[in-house]
């Protein structure tokens, strides 16, 4: 028996073999794809995208309404179509991928990690493209008092439900959150036959697009009360109704204004949050704004040869924006593994009180870059001005800049030089 045992101990087993690829991309979602198309269009083969579910194009599949596509492709498109031109191409373009699989580890060494159906796999990656998504923020991260029965969803799940699984969650409806995912579902809900009682944000403003309010909302004459926010749960097994109550301008709720709603369902669209632990465990720091990583204008992390685009790296409010800045990421990815190495940015990005965040945080000061970024609250007839050692370099007029929508800025090289910060301010 101790022979036996000696025998097997010394013998090495589930040894994982680990391949060699140029470009592996976590994620086979809208960034992902799009960036596994430029980067073979830019000369890249040994690519390789690894996605957790069983199908390829994300979030995308459960997303049946329209209005993608209109800046990317110049047409209005369903999530599915969308996803379905990038996963044609790159089908068409024989670029290998995995699907079923879950990346359990990224280090800082490139070295990437996966259960997959035939068991643990690993790649040594020349770089690594970190296109994982977001994920919704639950009842859990908001803390709302009452009880824990059935009823309580988050945008995407009862989206999935209805979307992907044909089960309907819902018969009376009450919606926490003016999120764009929110305001889908209120109309979405209501033409299978729910009665949608009303949206209600804890902000002073709506957080999602305002065409969603108008086609998702108001076209339904579903009332959106500004300042509200949910106090109580009520219910045993099953949810049977809300406390609602009014907040004052620190959120906290005003005692006496509360009010009953009555509801089998609660739909939760709080916030969305990049997926970001292989991340962290690779040693990429993130942006307490974002959530996402701190990226140059390369869209490279801190960590050399791992880069970041799309909702992993900040959230975006259309699809089109993932998949071009996905695009310029594969161009930077690919000068990487041609070069081995990217020019330094040395050049920091800072912003006054009413500018949430920037994408990118850094630059080289030596080339033209485009500026994301969103604004902390609506501002009517204002600049979006960039100095740099005091001196403008660019600017941009708005009738009106909201939260919800991301800003771009297009940066000309020209103005630019590689000593003295940027400054982003707005200007009312």
């Amino acid at each position: 028996m101790d022979e036996l045992m000696n025998k097997n101990t010394d013998t090495p087993t589930n040894q994982i073999r680990t391949e060699s690829v140029d470009v592996l991309i976590v994620g086979g979602g809208p960034a992902g794809l799009a960036a596994a198309v430029q980067l073979y269009h830019r000369g890249i083969r040994s690519i390789l995208i690894v996605e957790r579910e069983k199908q390829l194009g994300g979030i995308l599949r459960q997303c049946i309404h329209d209005g993608f596509g209109l800046t990317r492709f110049k047409t209005t498109l369903s999530g599915p179509e969308y996803a379905k031109r990038f996963i044609d191409e790159v089908n068409e373009l024989q670029i290998p991928y995995i699907t079923d699989a879950a990346v359990l580890e990224v280090t800082d060494t490139k070295l990437v990690t996966a259960a997959t159906r035939d068991g643990l796999r690993q790649w040594k990656a020349g770089a690594v493209i970190l296109t994982m998504g977001c994920r919704e923020r639950t009842r859990g991260a908001l803390g709302i008092p009452g009880e824990r029965p059935t009823g309580v969803f988050t945008a995407g799940v009862a989206q999935a439900y209805i979307n992907l699984y044909n089960i309907m969650p819902a018969r009376e409806v009450v919606i926490l959150g003016s999120g764009d995912i929110g305001m889908i579902m209120a109309r979405r809900l209501t033409l299978e036959g729910a009665h949608v009682q009303a949206v209600f944000e804890i902000q002073p403003y709506p957080s999602g697009l305002p065409r969603n309010i108008e086609q998702c909302l108001n076209d339904y004459n579903i009332p959106l009360y500004l300042s509200h926010t949910v106090t109580a749960i009520h219910g045993n097994k099953r949810l049977t109704g809300v406390t609602i109550s009014r907040v004052d301008e620190h959120f906290k709720p005003i005692p006496g204004t509360e009010k009953e709603y009555s509801c089998d369902t609660l739909i939760l669209s709080v916030g969305l949050i990049p997926e970001n632990e292989l991340s962290l465990d690779a040693g990429v720091t993130l942006d307490g704004r974002t959530k996402g990583a701190l990226v140059d204008e390369y869209f490279q992390t801190n960590v050399e040869g791992i880069f970041a685009a799309g909702n992993v790296l900040h959230v975006h409010d259309l699809v089109d924006f993932v998949s071009m800045e996905a695009e310029a990421l594969a161009d930077s990815a690919a000068e990487y593994i041609r070069e081995g190495t990217l020019p330094d940015c040395p050049v920091e990005i800072r912003t006054d009180r009413n500018i949430n965040h920037t994408v990118p945080q850094r630059v080289s000061g030596t080339r033209g870059f485009k500026l994301s970024m969103r604004v902390n609250r609506p501002i009517k007839e204002c600049r979006i001005v960039v100095r740099q050692d005091g001196v403008e370099i660019a600017a941009k007029k708005m009738k009106k800049a909201i939260p919800a929508e991301m800003i771009q800025m297009t940066i000309d090289p020209d103005k630019l030089t590689a000593a003295g910060d940027l400054e982003v301010c707005v200007e009312c």
